[in-house]
């Protein structure tokens, strides 16, 4: 019989504290009760589980002591105090009353997402404040960067260690759930961006007690690929997936680089439990996936895919930047545009310029709604040296043509927070780390750097914000731009578009077919499901083209194959 990770409470005011440490012949769980501290010898099971059973009050404080020297949270801890290498506490998960009880979600076809970071928001209270903005725009998900506990006060989320605990940094649990609440109260559903392909460098102790918790031959970015195989590491991150969705009502999943984790049985048997455990409500299941594997973009696994390609291609075409990855879509941007969006993914088993295997799978395929677009988000904005976005890189009438791409076409888009004002605010990456690590990670971010032109050179390099400043993180809160109304209207006018004559005909809708213009500039057009055909028409070339004539227009932009021009409608 397989255990279950995290403290269980029984009715009786006992309380069931388990701990996978294969690697561990005794664990003793140590609980803390206004300051006198018991300790409590756990059994030991053949398969490396330890349990032991207490009477325990709520609040009460406990870890779990391996050695007299070493002492380690509770990794399912649902709270800490102190921090990441503190006691765990025992909380209450059914503690906070619901208001909005008769929320079912919403269809995937009716997903406008924002992406937010809730620190740099003002905590979960922060976000919440917002909801009634956003939602008046016409955002109907906003998706959370991870929220799970991480070392320091600070960060993008991406390092965290304790995935079912709450950063006390953004709040308490209870405040999470006030904030899903208040969304579903006004038709808003919440996302959440999951971790579960690493740990971060900071109080993660696993490998002390659970070494076969990672799979050493499988090397990521991190180190040893998490051990999917394994049954309790399964069972881990599938548990922790089916906290948000349940106790926190969360209406969707983003599932963090699962490429990383190299398992597509596993990220299958995630799906499966979840949709059967979840088939009467709307809840969506969204990867990220350098791997563009259209195979687990079916009805029964996920409902969609991160884009890269869409905001790669658009971001050579818009900056003429060719560095990096960005190299892959140096040669005919405008071609690779037009496969994208007629196709999904530009590579689809082709082997990019400069990349060491293919990547990709066939995906014309799939309906438009199994990828998720962008032009910006925290990847492609945070990754840059200095934080720029895109509204300090491009002139105003070209990003107005592909923000009225990204929002009319049939894929789901994706804003970043600041993007409805015209924000100039950079978006850096930033942590909270200390000594040795925090030099580490800053000399790091630096080294990311130096094949780049215009951070040659060690003094350039230094201009790089240091990733655990306070500055770096109080730069990246986003404030409006000094344009902000006209960006704010001009957003709302397309969400509305989208809503009016785009999300009624999503579900059903294939892709069609996309032609070349001219140089930036191409006309596409997809098979709707009331059988319309969904025409777009764009430029953002640097010289005029002939456009098509767009039958039915409902959105012109600029005059027609201009520079910065956009056209759609429908036939």
């Amino acid at each position: 019989m397989s255990m279950r990770w995290g403290p269980q409470t029984d009715a009786d005011g006992t309380t069931t504290f388990t701990l996978w440490a294969p690697d561990r012949d005794e664990v003793t769980l140590e609980l803390d009760t206004a300051g006198v501290v018991a300790a409590v010898s756990m059994a030991r099971r053949d398969d490396g589980w330890f349990s032991a059973t207490a009477p325990c009050a709520l609040g009460t404080r406990y870890r779990f002591r391996l050695a007299p020297d070493l002492v380690v949270p509770d990794p399912a801890s649902r709270g800490q105090a102190d921090g990441v290498h503190g006691w765990s506490v025992l909380t209450d998960p059914a503690g906070y009353t619901w208001q909005c009880n008769a929320w079912q979600g919403r269809p995937w076809t009716e997903a406008v997402i924002q992406e937010v970071h809730v620190g740099a928001m003002g905590g979960f209270t922060g976000v919440a404040q917002q909801l009634p903005r956003l939602a008046k725009l016409g955002i109907t998900a906003v998706q959370l960067m991870p929220v799970g506990d991480f070392s320091g006060s600070r960060g993008w989320g991406y390092d965290g260690v304790l995935p079912y605990a709450i950063a006390p940094a953004y709040g308490t649990p209870d405040a999470l759930k006030a904030l899903v609440d208040t969304a579903h109260a006004l038709g808003v559903m919440v996302f959440l961006d999951v971790v579960y392909n690493h740990f971060g460098p900071d109080g993660n102790y696993l490998g002390s007690y659970a070494g076969a918790f990672f799979d050493t031959g499988k090397q990521t970015p991190w180190g040893g690929a998490v051990a999917v195989q394994q049954l309790p590491v399964r069972d881990f991150f599938i548990d922790n997936a089916m906290m948000w969705l349940d106790e926190f009502r969360i209406d969707g999943l983003r599932f963090d680089a699962v490429h990383a984790i190299d398992d597509t049985a596993f990220l299958d048997e995630m799906a499966t439990r979840i949709r059967e455990r979840f088939a009467d409500v709307h809840k969506h299941l969204v990867l990220e996936n350098e791997a563009n594997d259209a195979a687990r973009l079916t009805p029964a696994l996920y409902d969609a895919q991160w884009n890269d390609d869409f905001h790669n291609v658009l971001h050579v075409l818009l900056t003429g930047e060719t560095e990096a990855y960005y190299a892959g879509f140096a040669d005919n941007p405008t071609g690779k545009l037009a496969c994208c969006l007629a196709q999904g993914f530009v590579y689809q088993g082709e082997q990019p310029p400069g990349a060491t295997h293919a990547r990709g799978t066939k995906s014309g395929h799939l309906p438009p709604t199994a990828f998720v677009s962008f032009l910006q988000n925290h990847d492609q904005i945070g990754n840059r040296a200095m934080g720029e976005r895109l509204t300090q890189l491009v002139s105003k009438t070209r990003l107005c043509a592909a923000t009225a791409l990204l929002l009319l076409c049939p894929q789901i888009p994706l804003l970043f927070m600041g993007d409805e004002t015209g924000s100039t605010t950079p978006f850096l990456f930033f942590t909270d780390f200390t000594e040795e690590l925090a030099d580490a990670v800053r000399e790091g971010r630096r080294r990311e750097f130096a094949g780049f032109a215009a951070f040659a050179n060690a003094a350039d390099r230094a201009r790089i914000p240091d990733p655990n400043a306070q500055a770096s993180f109080a730069a990246s809160i986003p404030e409006p731009g000094p344009d902000a109304a006209e960006w704010t209207a001009f957003y709302s006018a397309l969400i509305a578009l989208r809503h009016r004559y785009v999300v009624p005909r999503l579900k059903g809708a294939r892709n069609g077919e996309a032609a070349l213009l001219g140089t930036g500039a191409v006309h596409a057009f997809w098979h709707m499901a009331d059988g319309a055909a969904l025409n777009i028409a764009i430029n953002i070339g640097p010289e005029p083209v002939a456009f098509p004539a767009i039958p039915d227009p409902f959105f012109v932009l600029g005059n027609a194959g201009a520079p910065g021009s956009f056209a759609a409608g429908l036939a």
